[in-house]
């Protein structure tokens, strides 16, 4: 069997790398993931260094191109072979609302859940207690973001219409992570995001991508 010209370098629990690899997974490319380990600092390796330079994960590599950054990696992926998850061709509007609900998704949700999954799961492998002020204080805010996801699902199916798109994908990896945590009830609260997350949970490609994910086993999420 021939080697994929497609390499995905990381260790598949990151939501990062995950985030990556779903991508991979809904365009239906054939690819390798390359295991690391943090742990043993695979990434501040010189030849890691000569992919990526500022020592994250995922990275991935197509021929002769190398690429690093989850959503970049995403897009790049979907561009090739299967564009229609960023908007329907022409249709500028659309490209637009995917690109707005991928902002809002980097910016104003993961950076909250990113730091209540940290303090809820990953402390253990950090070698250190849970600081419950950091959780309480990103809860709080993550209710009002959740809030503004809730107005908008109730108005379409998906975030940035009624087509899903990397928009509502890029969420998927993080989010199985929140969703593991006590404070699930968040989202559960919420009957269009709920809707939302139970439909992106259902995807064949999100089933296989959480496999490489049981939450709580080893390693902090890396970009």
């Amino acid at each position: 069997m021939a080697t994929p010209a497609v390499k995905v370098y990381g260790w598949a629990i990151s939501p990062f790398v995950s985030r990556a690899l779903l991508a991979l997974e809904e365009a239906g490319v054939d690819y390798e993931l390359v295991p690391m380990s943090r742990q043993a600092g695979d990434h501040r390796r010189p030849e890691h260094l000569a992919r990526n330079p500022f020592e994250k994960v995922p990275v991935l590599e197509d021929g002769d191109l190398t690429l690093f950054e989850s959503r970049a990696i995403a897009r790049h992926v979907l561009r090739k072979h299967k564009p229609e998850l960023l908007g329907t061709a022409g249709n500028l509007e659309q490209a637009a609302l995917v690109d707005v609900w991928l902002e809002v998704e980097a910016h104003q949700l993961s950076p909250l859940a990113i730091a209540i999954v940290v303090e809820c799961i990953f402390t253990p492998f950090l070698g250190r207690e849970r600081n419950q002020a950091v959780v309480d204080e990103n809860v709080e805010k993550l209710k009002k973001v959740l809030e503004v996801y809730e107005a908008r699902l109730s108005q379409s199916k998906y975030l940035a219409g009624d087509f899903l798109s990397l928009a509502d994908l890029s969420h998927f990896t993080i989010m199985h992570c929140f969703m593991a945590t006590e404070y699930a009830t968040l989202v559960e609260a919420l009957p269009h995001v709920s809707a939302w997350w139970e439909s992106l949970a259902a995807r064949p490609a999100t089933k296989k991508v959480a496999e490489f994910m049981p939450v709580g086993t080893a390693g902090a999420p890396q970009k």
